[in-house]
């Protein structure tokens, strides 16, 4: 019989329990020669690079060391680097993309659809909530007994009927897409890389941002942080929402001008929900947390059990795939590498 593909299992103890039901673990053992990181803390780079020769797979999790060019050159029999969380630019500069990953074949997985599941569930809660104001109405009962709040409309354009504006057709946007079917929602999306043929698959109309900011009944922001989408959202598109319009950001704050935010949210026509801020979290003289509209979370979009331990479970699934020879489902494009949060 075969060896087994030899796999470095990084992550600590207590990112396991997170993102791992028992049975997929204990497959993961039985299917793979696995050497499980029993130390009760993240190695370091240099740790890494010092073990990695003999494996042929890693498996990364939140707090595991990057790679570095030594580690990368001693791994020659590496053939995937299977990442049990979100983000995986960290994991490797820019350089060693083109210089190991890409010339040898190396796969890299990341579980962020895995993620997508639990943040598209919270941005659908976050635009209900804040479109239907239940804070101010259910704080106005338990503050004063009033059964209605003064100044708080009971009716409007809410979820169901509405036209979304999506900012980015994301893992997530799509998600939130998939979420929504059936809801008799109509999806606007900008997003630049998004083809035609592309938006026609997700059922979508292409626009421009100005555009999407100006006929959506609600908007979500899915885009990462990169250069190209620092304030990328500001006074311009703000303007443009519609009265009663909800804006929700899950993804990162600094797609977001917090300045303008505020002078528009100053107005009360608009409810924001904000999961992610710039700084995290907003100082205590932020202006945006005095304002009654604007609900901040503390960055939680995307926990949740279902979610965390679909991370362990399509972790499995990739390792397996990669050496079987089929495509991973969730491999990094490395020529969108530019584009990754």
């Amino acid at each position: 019989m075969a060896d087994k593909p030899k796999v470095w299992y990084l992550p600590v103890p207590s990112h396991t329990e997170r993102v791992f039901r028992a049975e997929h673990f204990e497959a993961m053992l039985d299917e793979f020669d696995v050497t499980v990181n029993d130390l009760d803390r993240n190695l370091s780079t240099e740790e890494l690079a010092a073990g990695i020769a003999p494996y042929d797979a890693v498996v990364s999790g939140w707090g595991t060391p990057s790679f570095s060019a030594e580690a990368l050159a001693a791994a020659q029999r590496l053939r995937i680097v299977a990442h049990s969380a979100g983000s995986v630019k960290h994991l490797f500069p820019e350089d060693l993309v083109s210089e190991h990953l890409l010339p040898r074949g190396i796969v890299v997985f990341s579980a962020n659809e895995a993620i997508a599941l639990n943040v598209a569930e919270t941005t659908v809660g976050l635009l209900i909530m804040a479109s239907r104001r239940w804070p101010d109405l259910i704080y106005n009962f338990r503050e004063t007994g009033r059964w209605r709040a003064e100044g708080v409309p009971t009716n409007g354009q809410y979820l169901r009927g509405s036209k979304l504006g999506l900012v980015s057709a994301s893992k997530v946007g799509r998600e939130v897409i998939s979420l929504l079917q059936g809801w008799d929602v109509s999806f606007l999306v900008y997003d630049p890389y998004l083809s035609d043929e592309a938006a026609a698959a997700l059922g979508v109309t292409k626009v421009g941002l100005n555009e999407l900011f100006e006929q959506a009944d609600h908007v979500t922001v899915h885009a990462p942080s990169i250069p190209e989408t620092d304030g990328m959202i500001g006074a311009e598109q703000l303007r443009l929402m519609r009265d009663g319009a909800a804006l929700v950001n899950t993804a990162r704050g600094s797609v977001i001008d917090h300045d303008a935010l505020y002078e528009e949210a100053k107005t009360g026509r608009i409810m924001v929900a904000l999961d992610v801020t710039t700084p995290e979290p907003l100082p205590p003289d932020s202006p945006l947390r005095s304002l009654p509209n604007v609900y901040v979370t503390p960055h939680v979009a995307g926990a949740g059990c279902y979610g965390y331990q679909k991370i362990g479970e399509t972790t499995l699934q990739a390792l397996r795939d990669c050496f079987a020879g089929r495509p991973v489902r969730g491999a990094v494009d490395f020529s969108h590498w530019a584009q990754l949060a």
